[in-house]
C-alpha cells in the first residue's frame, strides 16, 4: 500500500465518519421534536402516576386517628375535581369510621393500562387490577383482588385521579 492510497483510505474513513455522525446528530433532532415522542411520555408520565396514586387511594393505616389522618391526606393528594370534592366532604365521617374499624390495608396495583389518553385535553383513562392486603383490627388477615376503572386529569402537579369505579368480577368490560 502507498502513501498515497493510505492517505486516501484515511480521508475516506473520516468522511465515513462524518456522514455517521451528521447523520445522527439530524436523527435526533428530529425525534426531540417528534409528536409520537411527546404523546408517549405523556403516556407514561399518566400510566406511572395512575398506577402510584391508584395504590395510594387503596392504602389506609386505621390503627390510630393520626395515621388514618395521614391517609386521608393522602387521598386528597392523589385526588382532583369530583373526587378529591367527595373525599373532602365526606373526611370527618370516614375518619371516624376507619378509626373504629382499625383495620390496615395496603393496595398494590400489579397491572394497569391506559385505554384513552387525549394528550391537548389533559384527560385519560386507566383500567388496573389491585392486590388489597387487609388486615382487620381482629380477626384473620387476607388479601383480596380488584379491579379498577380511573378517569385521569392532568394538573400542574401531574396526572391526578378524577374519579374511581370498581369493575365487578366476572363484568364483561
Amino acid at each position: 500500500m502507498t502513501a498515497r492510497t493510505r492517505s486516501l483510505s484515511g480521508w475516506a474513513a473520516l468522511l465515513a465518519a462524518v456522514l455517521v455522525c451528521a447523520l445522527g446528530g439530524w436523527s435526533y433532532t428530529e425525534a426531540r421534536g417528534d409528536e409520537t415522542l411527546a404523546y408517549a411520555k405523556s403516556r407514561d408520565a399518566a400510566l406511572a402516576d395512575g398506577k402510584r396514586h391508584l395504590a395510594r387511594l387503596t392504602t389506609m393505616d386505621g390503627k390510630n386517628a393520626t395515621s388514618v389522618e395521614a391517609g386521608l391526606e393522602a387521598w386528597l393528594a392523589a385526588s382532583t375535581g369530583p373526587l378529591r370534592d367527595r373525599l373532602r366532604s365526606t373526611r370527618k365521617q370516614d375518619a371516624g369510621e376507619l378509626v373504629e374499624a382499625g383495620a390496615t390495608a395496603h393496595g398494590k396495583v400489579t397491572d394497569a393500562a391506559l385505554t384513552a389518553l387525549d394528550d391537548r385535553a389533559g384527560t385519560a383513562a386507566l383500567i388496573a387490577t389491585v392486590d388489597v392486603a387487609v388486615t382487620p383490627r381482629t380477626g384473620k388477615a387476607g388479601t383480596e383482588r380488584k379491579r379498577f376503572e380511573a378517569t385521569l386529569a392532568r394538573t400542574g402537579e401531574g396526572w391526578k385521579i378524577k374519579a374511581l369505579d370498581a369493575i365487578p368480577v366476572g363484568s364483561g368490560t
